[in-house]
């Protein structure tokens, strides 16, 4: 089932959630979630439906109900943000970062300039040696190559399955986000409800008792909204933690991906080149034998020499290019780190509005209790 046909089921029990369960990998790659406000306008209709209903059964005299009221879709997201956090931590890139490295040195290690003999019998041995020794270092550096990517493979397959797990995170991350919008909604339903029809019917009845008891059973009641309020407005930084999760999930899943990219590349890519390039420099230094006069052989020799010099140059360098290529570009990694500093400053700045309206709203409700009870006092003079 995917997030976007995801309905979550509210409860007001926290200890009966279910256990979290694997979900199944998405069949296409969603966009992020912007982030925005909750509205109900933007949920489907069933939803809509069931946050209604939802609100309708809160009861904020219930005070363990206040208490634990979406705490279940917090725990969630806590134990996800853990698990992403393990992820991470347990990934070591950087080591196959050093083989990529070890492959380009094994593929630049071999010697085009073999040593000059002296003398007409060097002259002579030149070519035979030359090509020998081409082909032991070749040998030995054959078997590293292999060796560099049979691990390459491992770690390749490793890095696949994590682009996979990133997928199901991804779309469990945008379950828990729909789960906590719709308590954080059926929330603001009831508040506003509590607000304007059942506040001020306290408010009515006390003064119309002049009751000391009444007017603090008021006075109650509006604490409890506001604690409700509250703690609605916890579940919106946990909601804002799931929203930040979502890119950070697919940075995480597009490092992944492109070094796998770079793993297969070299594989079916740069190796062969290799390879096929040496067969070719051995095949040129073979020739060298059905050549009759030495001039013709040394000129013939230098040219080949330089062709196939330049050829594993460039293979070389373009190999070593990639492998020394940040996989995160530095401004990205400054972006997310400015957008991360500005969330969490205006999370803070909204934490610090909200106490200063409830001071507000608590030094006008004591001003509003004296009043009261000053009134009170003038009818019994």
């Amino acid at each position: 089932m995917s997030a976007d046909n995801y309905i979550p089921s509210l409860t007001l029990e926290p200890n009966a959630a279910a256990a979290v369960e694997e979900a199944p990998a998405p069949q296409a790659v969603k966009e992020d979630i912007p982030v925005e406000k909750p509205e109900l306008s933007k949920l489907s209709p069933a939803e809509q439906a069931a946050v209604k209903e939802f609100a309708e059964k809160i009861d904020i005299l219930n005070t363990e109900q206040v208490m634990n009221y979406g705490s279940a879709a917090q725990k969630n997201i806590t134990e996800f943000s853990d698990a992403a956090l393990n992820s991470v931590r347990t990934k070591d890139l950087g080591q196959v970062g050093d083989m990529l490295s070890d492959l380009v040195i094994e593929l630049k290690g071999l010697n085009f300039e073999p040593e000059e003999k002296k003398g007409l019998r060097g002259l002579f041995k030149k070519s035979t040696q030359s090509i020998a020794s081409l082909k032991a270092q070749y040998d030995k550096a054959e078997v590293n190559v292999d060796k560099i990517v049979e691990s390459l493979e491992k770690h390749e397959i490793t890095l696949m399955k994590d682009i996979s797990m990133m997928d199901k995170m991804y779309e469990r991350n945008q379950e828990y986000l729909k789960e906590l919008t719709m308590y954080i909604l059926a929330g603001k339903i009831k508040i506003e409800h509590l607000r304007n029809v059942e506040l001020p019917e306290y408010q009515a009845k006390a003064r119309e008792s002049g009751l000391p008891e009444d007017a603090q059973a008021a006075n109650d009641f509006a604490n409890m909204i506001g604690r409700f309020e509250k703690k609605i407005h916890d579940l919106e930084l946990t909601r804002t933690i799931s929203i930040q999760m979502s890119p950070q999930i697919r940075m995480i899943q597009n490092n992944d991906t492109l070094m796998a990219e770079k793993i297969r590349s070299s594989i079916v890519n740069t190796i062969p080149l290799w390879k096929s390039q040496m067969v070719m420099a051995l095949s040129l230094h073979h020739s060298e034998q059905a050549m009759k006069a030495q001039r013709e052989v040394t000129d013939v020799t230098n040219e080949l020499l330089t062709k196939n010099a330049q050829a594993l140059h460039q293979g070389s360098v373009s190999v070593a290019r990639e492998a020394e290529r940040g996989i995160v570009d530095l401004e990205t990694l400054k972006k997310t780190n400015q957008e991360l500093i500005a969330t969490l400053d205006e999370v803070r700045q909204i934490q610090d509005d909200g106490r200063a309206r409830r001071a507000q709203a608590e030094e006008e409700l004591g001003r509003i209790e004296g009043e009261l009870k000053q009134k009170l006092l003038d009818m019994k003079g």
